[in-house]
C-alpha cells in the first residue's frame, strides 16, 4: 500500500491527503536504477525476462552485426538494433552509453572472432614438443583455406566489417579504432607465419612484420573479389598464387 502524506490546498487550514509513488524494489534494494529485467515496449502484457548484463551486451553486439551486414552502419539505428535483438530503447541505454560505443565493441567482438577462426591449432606432434616438418608452401596455403572458409562461411560478417572499418575512417574520434583493428590482424598474421616458419623449419627473408602486412593486404584483396562474384573457382587459383608469393619469401633455415 502507498503511504500516505499531508498535501497543503490552496486555502489556509485546508489540508489533504495524497499517496506517495514507493519506490520500485530495484532502486530500495539494489541502490540501481537499472531495470532487473527486459520489457518491451508495447506496454502491459508484455513477456518480461531477466537478463544479466553481460548478456543484454552481448546480444545486442551480435544483433548490431546482423543489422550492420544487412542494411549498413547508416541504417544501424538504435531502435533497428534493439528491434532485432527483441528488447527495448531502455534497455539499450542501461548496456551503452552510446550507439558509436556499441560500434566499438562491435569491432572489437569481429576481429576477435577472426582470430579464433583462422590461427592453426597447434599439431598433435609439436604439442608434444616433436618435430613436425611440412612444406611452407602447404602451410601457407593451408591456412589461406581456412581463412577463405571462414569467410564464405558468413560473407554477411565480412561485408560487415569492411562497413564498419570505413564508418571508423570517417569519424575523426573513431579512426583509432580502424588502426587498432588493422594493427590486431598485422599481429594475428604474423602469429600465423611464424607458426608456419617453426613448423617449416624455415626463416624469412625479411621481418615477419612486413610479411605479415603483405599476407593482410593479399587477403583483403581476396575478400572483396569473393564477395562482389562469389566465384569460388577463381578465388582457389588465388588462394594458390598468394602462397607461392609469400613462399617464395622465406627459405630453408
Amino acid at each position: 500500500m502507498d503511504s500516505l502524506r499531508p498535501f497543503h490546498g490552496p486555502w489556509p487550514g485546508m489540508s489533504m491527503w495524497r499517496a506517495r509513488p514507493r519506490r520500485s524494489c530495484a532502486i530500495m534494494c539494489t541502490g540501481s536504477t537499472a531495470p532487473l529485467f527486459d520489457v518491451n515496449d508495447a506496454g502491459q502484457g508484455d513477456q518480461v525476462t531477466r537478463i544479466p548484463a553481460a548478456d543484454r551486451r552481448s546480444a545486442l553486439v551480435r544483433a548490431a552485426l546482423r543489422v550492420v551486414a544487412d542494411r549498413g552502419v547508416a541504417q544501424a539505428t538504435t531502435r533497428a538494433i534493439v528491434a532485432e535483438a527483441g528488447m527495448s530503447l531502455a534497455s539499450f541505454h542501461y548496456a551503452f552509453q552510446s550507439r558509436d560505443e556499441l560500434m566499438v565493441e562491435l569491432i572489437r567482438y569481429v576481429v576477435a572472432e577472426e582470430a579464433t577462426a583462422v590461427l592453426p591449432e597447434p599439431s598433435s606432434t609439436e604439442s608434444q614438443g616433436q618435430d613436425d616438418i611440412q612444406s611452407l608452401r602447404q602451410i601457407l596455403r593451408d591456412g589461406l583455406q581456412r581463412y577463405a572458409d571462414h569467410m564464405s562461411r558468413d560473407p554477411l560478417r565480412e561485408k560487415a566489417m569492411l562497413e564498419l572499418t570505413q564508418y571508423a575512417l570517417r569519424s575523426p574520434e573513431l579512426r583509432h579504432l580502424a588502426v587498432a583493428q588493422y594493427e590486431r590482424y598485422h599481429a594475428l598474421a604474423a602469429e600465423a607465419l611464424d607458426t608456419a616458419a617453426r613448423r617449416s623449419g624455415s626463416v624469412w627473408l625479411h621481418p615477419v612484420g612486413e610479411v605479415a602486412r603483405l599476407l593482410v593486404s593479399l587477403t583483403d584483396g581476396l575478400t572483396i573479389a569473393w564477395l562482389v562474384d562469389r566465384n569460388d573457382t577463381a578465388t582457389a587459383t588465388l588462394l594458390d598464387f598468394a602462397a607461392d608469393s609469400v613462399a617464395a619469401l622465406g627459405r630453408p633455415a
